[in-house]
């Protein structure tokens, strides 16, 4: 587990220095099991929040480099996702 969390960390830092240009923030890069299915979760933030557009051109971006990094051998559902807010 040591090794997929030091990717994970890897991976937050390569998406959020390209994400950073479009000032949208890598709030967390996580990796879970609920079943049988596993989860990459990036949950991204952007002052203002973050709608729907912005989240599918992020994940255009993020997906490639998910890709080309290829640390996860199992098969994975990528959820990239906006950080929940409160009432305001």
């Amino acid at each position: 587990m040591i090794k997929i969390n030091t990717e994970l960390e890897t991976l937050k830092q390569k998406i959020s220095s390209v994400l950073k240009e479009k000032e949208i923030i890598v709030d967390e890069v996580s990796y879970r099991k609920e079943g049988t299915i596993n989860f990459l979760e990036i949950v991204l933030d952007k002052d203002g929040g973050i709608d729907l557009d912005t989240i599918v051109d992020a994940t255009n971006i993020i997906n490639p480099i998910v890709d080309t990094m290829d640390f996860i051998d199992e098969s994975f559902i990528m959820d990239v996702v906006s950080k929940e807010r409160g009432d305001e």
